[in-house]
């Protein structure tokens, strides 16, 4: 390895370890965080030492990788409560869909279900057995034939969480509504492809 680059892995790793102290420790002086790195590493030769762009590249390396897992770990909990949901309400072949399907979801947007009945009323008898408070609104699909059908929605919390379940006719199974975003049939996960997803998860 070259003296060049030598020393820029010996100022990335210092970079990086102030960065992580910075985080950690909730330091905010950079001189001192890196005269501490420097003497923790035994490296007294400032040329070696990282500047302060470095380190600030470094810092937002680490935050951006914070704000990944911390989101990982709100999206698997968030699929371990729609596949909870998925099994209450099984009687309906609830399908997973929108943002914590596609992956993207945060904990105020939640989780919303497509369920399947030719009776919305079942469903409201299944919340009344099981205690469930909700409110009631009409929201319009757009269908592949162009046509566009009112259909009821359902929400309500779950602890913190908020839950949308969207009825839908038995025959919207074979031929659902678009998505909004893509404007392509969104036939969402059954509870089998949301248990898949979660055993696949590696970021618990």
């Amino acid at each position: 390895m070259s003296g060049r680059n030598r020393s820029n892995e010996y100022r990335q790793r210092l970079a990086y370890e102030a960065a992580r102290i910075l985080v950690d420790e909730g330091m905010q002086e950079f001189d001192r965080v890196r005269r501490k790195v420097a003497e923790r590493a035994g490296i007294g030769d400032r040329r070696l030492w990282p500047n302060n762009g470095e380190i600030q590249e470094a810092l937002l390396q680490q935050r951006r990788l914070i704000r990944y897992e911390r989101h990982e770990q709100e999206l698997r909990k968030l699929r371990k409560q729609a596949l909870g949901a998925m099994d209450a309400f099984s009687t309906f072949v609830p399908r997973l869909v929108g943002p914590v399907l596609a992956g993207n979801a945060d904990p105020n947007q939640g989780v919303r279900l497509h369920l399947f009945t030719d009776n919305p009323e079942d469903l409201v008898l299944e919340l009344l057995d099981r205690g469930i408070p909700w409110q009631e609104s009409e929201e319009v699909f757009r269908y592949s034939d162009g046509k566009r059908r009112s259909h009821p929605v359902f929400a309500f919390f779950a602890g913190k969480t908020p839950f949308e379940l969207v009825v839908l006719p038995m025959g919207a199974q074979r031929n659902p509504p678009l998505d909004s975003i893509n404007q392509r049939p969104e036939r969402g996960a059954g509870a089998a492809e949301v248990m898949r997803i979660l055993s696949c998860d590696t970021s618990t």
